[in-house]
């Protein structure tokens, strides 16, 4: 039923993908004899990994939907099971994947419809329809869509020119701004508003880390675009390599190519990953055409336009010309929005789960890293609320998250270490710092001290204030907060500190 077909000769670092002929609608068969036997081998290796009780917690009501486009799909029942599994063993499913089952390249994850007939909507997504199924007769992915209580229509999905479904999650209102993004949020507020052909920013450039909010961002220009009437295509540098050479075997490049230049916004997230001559020369071409004609163009990736080695120095170019934003790391203030951000609508879900500020605070503060970081903490919280049926407390918490904020500590920071360098920084003896003095030369660098030891120890306040000379905690609290305040009004100073941050944690 399937064709499986080298792409090479169009791309000559793209990946191999499977093809469905263009009779064919459906995905391979779970029921397959080879591919359950590959499935059950990969069952068994998780098994033997992880331990039976592992197993039988996380991966017993994991199942196989099929194999479309060189990508497996899994399903699960729940959306916590999907997010939990995420979270912790994406990579290990991937691997396991990778190794048993038939030809696969990727793992998507999603969650299965209530009835075990009807088909995953991202694997109906997934199938490649002929040209004559794009009739007046219902898709594999309507078809699969429940009807809404009542027997009215669903609610229609957010779906772009090119048939790319928008995560109607990721919206402008569910974003979470801070200093870090402010800039960025503002400028794709202004491009999604701005009328067609009017955008004062093109091509607009975002670069960021993992987990920092570009592809949120993108999402949610797309979105706001299309309900004010433009024409958007989206696309992940994969799903354009794919569609690409897609549009090759089926001799429909033309179309494809003609398609893209009718739109008024081209979307492209994760440009680092578009490989291939052949296609780098057609995204260069959709990019000049399209900023040509005044059209709008956003762009994301994971570091600036000119540091894309692997990407042609024309599309390197084109992209640096225009506004070029960078979305910063979340800072402790940040996280916490974001974190409260995500409890909140854990709660709204699971009405017994409740987690205190307090809580929030610590993770947040304990979890340097990115969203996603901060996701897999929430969901730890909620799967030990949950499976324990305890109240979520501070050490709990701690517990909770100890394996993710172990692996992201550079070093464990010791509060002798920073009296130490404060000490040696401010000219004053790591005596004078635990001593009674109140002298100025001594009160600053004590304040500072303590304030580090706050804000890189996991010590509660009434131990940093007894490894200070047995002072109270209410005198770290007061430090704290006098350092806080001053590092947010003097610039010299917050780098100051800052500086101080970084050689203590490097």
């Amino acid at each position: 039923m399937f064709e499986r077909q080298e792409i090479t000769d169009a791309v000559e670092t793209a990946p191999v993908v499977v093809t469905i002929a263009p009779e064919e609608t459906a995905a391979v068969s779970v029921d397959s004899g080879a591919i359950q036997e590959a499935w059950e081998r990969v069952r068994r290796r998780l098994r033997a990994e992880l331990g039976e009780d592992v197993f039988s917690s996380w991966f017993a009501r994991l199942e196989l939907a099929g194999i479309v486009g060189g990508v497996a799909y899994l399903t699960v029942p729940t959306r916590f099971l999907k997010s939990w599994l995420e979270a912790h063993y994406a990579e290990r499913l991937r691997v396991n994947c990778i190794a048993e089952l038939p030809a696969p390249n990727g793992v998507l994850l999603s969650v299965r419809q209530a009835s075990r007939d009807a088909t995953p909507a991202p694997l109906a997504e997934a199938v490649i329809r002929s040209r004559a199924a794009a009739s007046a007769a219902p898709t594999p992915a309507e078809a699969a869509k429940p009807a809404a209580a009542g027997g009215q229509a669903a609610e229609p999905e957010l779906v772009d020119v090119c048939g790319t479904t928008l995560d109607k999650r990721m919206s402008f209102q569910s974003f979470v701004v801070g200093k870090s993004n402010q800039l960025a949020f503002a400028a794709a507020e202004r491009i999604a508003a701005a009328p067609a052909g009017q955008s004062p920013y093109n091509p607009l450039y975002l670069h960021a880390g993992v987990g920092l909010g570009k592809t949120h961002l993108l999402q949610a220009i797309a979105q706001e675009a299309r309900r004010l009437g433009k024409r958007v295509a989206y696309f992940t540098a994969d799903r354009f390599m794919y569609g690409f050479v897609a549009a090759l075997k089926s001799q429909t490049a033309l179309a494809f190519k003609e398609k893209l230049r009718g739109i008024d916004l081209l979307v492209v997230d994760d440009v680092q990953f578009i490989q291939g001559k052949s296609i780098q020369q057609e995204f260069g071409h959709t990019i000049n055409a399209l900023l040509d004609a005044g059209k709008q163009i956003v762009v994301a990736g994971d570091r600036l336009a000119g540091e894309l080695e692997a990407l042609d120095e024309r599309i390197r170019s084109r992209l640096g010309g225009g506004l070029v934003v960078e979305v910063g790391e979340l800072d402790e203030a940040l996280r916490g929005k974001i974190l409260a951000s995500r409890m909140e609508a854990l709660q709204s879900a699971h009405p017994n789960f409740q987690v205190s500020p307090d809580v929030v605070a610590y993770v947040a503060r304990a979890v340097a890293t990115n969203g996603r970081d901060l996701d897999g903490a929430a969901n730890r919280l909620l799967a030990h609320a949950t499976l324990s049926g305890q109240l979520v407390t501070l050490e709990t918490a701690e517990a909770a998250i100890r394996d993710l904020v172990r692996t992201r500590e550079p070093r464990r920071v010791k509060i002798e270490d920073i009296q130490k360098l404060v000490a040696t920084r401010y000219n004053v003896s790591r005596a004078d710092i635990l001593s009674e003095r109140r002298t100025a030369a001594v009160v600053k660098p004590r304040q500072i001290a303590m304030y580090l030891s706050k804000a890189l120890t996991p010590r509660s306040l009434p131990e940093i204030g007894r490894r200070f000379g047995g002072r109270d905690h209410t005198t770290v609290l007061h430090a704290v907060r006098k350092i806080e305040k001053a590092i947010s009004e003097d610039r010299s100073l917050h780098d100051e500190v800052d500086l101080l941050k970084r050689m203590l944690q490097e």
